[in-house]
């Protein structure tokens, strides 16, 4: 912290406490501190906040409401779907359950600026009332009144409040055409790497040494702070990967101080949790279970090559296995192998007797786009809807040259590909998704 926060209106110790509870958010914190000024004064109409998701706005004016104990009312556009709810919920927070019980059934702007000043001349304000509005870019979806409203809600209702706006976007693309009182703007950049660091860093583990845990988290932030900034995924990341780290010195294989040996072991593992930046495709308890079921198989994948390792997303795997089995297999034998009532097909039939040389030996055969999808939504366990996902995987794998496109871009029919990936690497990505490929192969039957 580079300072403490100082007022002249609010206790010593209540600022020590806001603080100690915001790290690396002091300069925000002192910003927002002047701007509401002394409690019993007015603040300003309204403050709008903005930064991207998880950089400290929510909580860093959620603690200093609390914390300084001013009257305040927390509302998530999300929560309120309808602007009844809305009104609802601020007179409920600030003035009680009888409060909102004066709305009519379906309340307007000028319902609840009534109501409100109703209330004020009843209980006026000893100091400034303060409403929050989270995800408040969905303002923008509510009545077009409402926000011009709400930002000079202060001289609308003749009362001490000041409406606090909390967004993802910035004010330039909130802003109606219609023209609105401007608010004051704060500003939360993204947390940098030390200040990441930081903050993680205090997570620390009651079994281990601060120590340690740090050097975790420097280890951790090497691997995700590329491509993640969100601090409650980090978060999650760590709390989720610490067991496998701290492995080697359950085992007593390792000491604290052996960094580089806890790299060793962790870093599969957090390659792995890449793919599920994000995504969330698994909970904590399968994740785990998952690394369970993979280390017993570790020792069947670990004869192959580094380049089976590759680190696919979810739907790529079984597109890529899909592909596989359309090159390898003759078209007609999808029937057999995919269709469920396919009905009796004599084994003498299927297999021709002048189909003497293996597919592996002749190579991979081109195949339509369509018969890659419709092999793929067979063999994938869930429902998958045909998204712009799924095709931009189908794109990756090309850019990968996992799969190689046939033809000219100027045909006029559907695009065909082929797979250029080896058995064993097939196997491979098959065995990580627990689907057995040769089962579905035409020259192994």
């Amino acid at each position: 912290m580079t300072a403490p926060l100082q007022h002249p209106g609010y206790d010593e110790e209540k600022l020590l406490r806001v603080a100690e509870k915001l790290p690396c958010r002091e300069v925000q914190a002192r910003t927002l501190l002047s701007l509401m000024g002394e409690p019993h004064q007015n603040c300003y109409p309204s403050i709008f906040i903005y930064g991207h998701r998880a950089t400290g706005k929510s909580y860093v004016v959620h603690t200093m409401l609390k914390e300084l104990e001013l009257p305040h009312a927390i509302i998530s556009c999300v929560e309120c779907i309808s602007v009844a709810l809305l009104f609802e919920q601020v007179l409920l927070s600030l003035f009680g359950t009888e409060a909102a019980g004066l709305l009519p059934r379906s309340p307007s702007l000028s319902d609840f600026v009534r109501i409100y000043r109703q209330l004020c001349s009843r209980s006026p304000a000893k100091q400034t009332r303060y409403i929050v509005i989270e995800k408040a870019e969905l303002l923008r979806e509510m009545d077009s009144n409402l926000l011009p409203a709400l930002l000079r809600l202060q001289e609308l209702a003749e009362d001490n409040v000041s409406v606090i706006l909390l967004s993802e976007i910035v004010w330039d693309k909130f802003r109606p055409n219609t023209g609105c009182f401007e608010p004051l703007l704060i500003h939360f950049p993204d947390y940098s790497k030390d200040e990441l660091q930081q903050i993680l860093s205090e997570d620390s583990h009651p079994s281990y040494s601060a120590d340690l845990y740090s050097d975790y988290i420097n280890i951790l932030l090497g691997v995700f702070y590329s491509v993640c900034r969100d601090l409650r995924e980090l978060r999650h990341l760590a709390a989720l990967n610490f067991s496998k780290f701290c492995e080697p010195l359950e085992e007593g294989k390792a000491k604290e101080k052996d960094v580089h040996k806890l790299w060793r072991n962790i870093e599969p593992h957090l390659k792995k949790a890449m793919q599920t930046v994000y995504l969330r495709e698994v909970s904590s308890v399968q994740w785990e279970q998952l690394q369970q079921m993979e280390e017993k198989e570790a020792g069947a994948i670990r004869g192959l090559s580094a380049y089976s390792h590759v680190e696919l997303p979810y739907y790529s795997k079984f597109l890529l296995i899909a592909s596989y089995l359309a090159s390898y297999n003759p078209a007609r034998t999808d029937r057999r192998f995919f269709l469920k009532h396919h009905g009796k097909i004599k084994k003498t039939s299927f297999l021709k007797k002048h189909e003497k040389t293996s597919n592996h030996l002749l190579g991979p055969k081109p195949f339509p786009l369509d018969r890659l999808l419709a092999i793929f939504y067979c063999v994938v366990d869930s429902r998958v809807a045909p998204t712009a996902s799924i095709f931009s995987q189908i794109s990756s794998l090309v850019t990968l040259q996992f799969l190689t496109r046939v033809g000219h871009d100027d045909q006029l029919d559907s695009p065909k590909y082929k797979c250029t990936v080896t058995l064993d690497f097939i196997q491979a990505i098959s065995r990580t998704v627990k689907f057995d490929v040769v089962k579905y192969l035409y020259d192994f039957l």
